[in-house]
């Protein structure tokens, strides 16, 4: 019987603010104050200000020569450039694992699917975007890439800002259609065109973004807390 590792204080106010942040609970520009935090969250202000340390290195929070802490803003040009860079990644990872795939990892996705249409099903986006990292997650670690799957981490907790959404939101589709065709394709052992249709997820899901932003200098997407529908 194994049993889960239990999260130190740091962790869990790592997952707590992510949580926040991704959610839009803390919107973009939110003051971070550690003072504020400790006593919101009944711990020690030393674990918060390694979270929050953390969080930082993620690009979650925006730290000033000041020291003021904020919640980043997501602009158009780095909502693009986050993409680029979360494609350019996980593409990569799974052109390099394809062939390493065997039964139980397809089981695996196929689970990890079916939790990414349920978290939808019941509006919880943070449970869907967990589940659909998973099934990405499964294919890049097959490459046994480790440094690679590290990278692909980070820039996968800026990203999820940009899946602070609706759970009606068309984004979700772009994704869930993604992943459907791409395991389908996977179980017909045309592990070429499952790499080729994982990268036109990514693809799509820019050319969408683009288009839903509502202008040029929006500092904010569509579907996040304080911007236009």
């Amino acid at each position: 019987m194994s049993y889960a590792v239990p999260m130190t204080r740091r962790e869990a106010i790592v997952r707590q603010l992510r949580d926040e942040i991704v959610t839009g609970a803390l919107p973009p520009g939110t003051l971070v104050k550690d003072a504020e935090v400790a006593a919101r969250l009944g711990v020690s202000i030393t674990p918060v200000r390694e979270a929050i340390a953390q969080l930082a290195a993620e690009g979650l929070i925006d730290i000033a020569p000041n020291r003021t802490r904020r919640v980043t803003h997501v602009t158009q040009k780095n909502a693009l450039e986050l993409i680029d860079v979360m494609g350019v990644l996980a593409c990569a990872g799974v052109e390099w694992g394809v062939d390493n795939l065997t039964e139980t990892h397809l089981e695996r996705m196929r689970e990890r699917l079916g939790d990414f249409v349920a978290g939808l099903e019941r509006g919880d986006v943070t449970a869907a975007a967990a589940a659909g990292a998973d099934f990405s997650t499964i294919m890049i670690m097959a490459s046994g890439n480790r440094e690679l799957q590290t990278h692909v981490d980070l820039v996968v907790a800026r990203t999820l800002r940009l899946l602070a959404l609706t759970a009606d939101s068309e984004l979700w589709q772009v994704w869930l259609d993604g992943y459907r065709e791409t395991l389908a394709l996977l179980e017909r052992g045309d592990r070429p065109g499952a790499v080729e249709r994982y990268r036109a997820i990514y693809q799509e899901y820019r050319a969408r973004v683009q288009a839903l932003l509502v202008e040029p200098t929006a500092e904010q997407l569509p579907g996040t807390p304080g911007s236009p529908r």
